[in-house]
């Protein structure tokens, strides 16, 4: 890596099968907590998706290296606030569960190098999901996001009251602000999400609306 890496050097496309092993790599760099459980992608998973859903697939570039990806999937979800798990939403990790006739974007995750920060790849990532549920005039964008930090304050604080406190200002938590600050709102705790020793299991329902979506389309 260089010193003084180029934002503008950065590129977000989509995923193609070449990118899987870069993708895997990335994974283990980005969560090595959940890397040393076996959460995180395998080849199989990644070429499921690029063949259910190829458009949902993308990955953020930069000098020939994936320091970037996101997976995602079309559904329907019934109630639509309904608590679930990560592996019920995404059917399993193969994305069973893909409807091309669903309204909702499923954000399965996105992953950023820990080497590459401050080239705003995870933003980029979002904006090409919020591009994508526009372009394919869906309802909204919804996900399960991790508590990073929630583990330091289990002993004294629920998940709910440390969503508040991080609203609030009080407490510093990277996934939840960042999440915020692109424009999704929290919903609610789900409990037992999915295997993650930092969030305790927890994770945050969050929920992007798209503006542009057309109801009688």
């Amino acid at each position: 890596m260089s010193e003084n890496p180029d934002k503008a050097q950065v590129t977000v496309r989509n995923m193609v099968l070449a990118d899987i092993p870069g993708v895997i790599e990335l994974q283990k760099a980005a969560f090595p907590y959940m890397a040393a459980e076996g959460v995180i992608w395998k080849p199989e998973h990644l070429e499921s998706h690029i063949s259910v859903f190829p458009e949902g697939q993308f990955c953020a570039e930069y000098q020939d290296t994936i320091i970037g990806s996101c997976s995602s999937l079309i559904i329907i979800m019934t109630p639509e606030y309904k608590d679930h798990t990560w592996k019920e939403a995404c059917g399993d990790s193969f994305f069973k569960n893909h409807d091309p006739k669903g309204d909702t974007l499923y954000a399965a995750d996105v992953s950023t190098h820990p080497d590459y920060r401050r080239l705003g790849v995870a933003s980029r990532l979002y904006e090409a999901r919020k591009s994508l549920a526009v372009e394919k005039n869906l309802r909204r964008i919804i996900g399960g996001g991790r508590l990073f930090n929630y583990c330091e304050h289990a002993k004294t604080i629920t998940p709910y009251d440390y969503v508040m406190r991080v609203k609030k200002g009080e407490i510093q938590e990277p996934v939840l602000m960042f999440q915020l600050s692109n424009g999704f709102d929290f919903i609610k705790i789900l409990p037992n999400y999915l295997k993650d020793a930092r969030s305790l299991n927890n994770a945050t329902f969050i929920e992007w609306k798209n503006p542009q979506y057309r109801r009688d389309s």
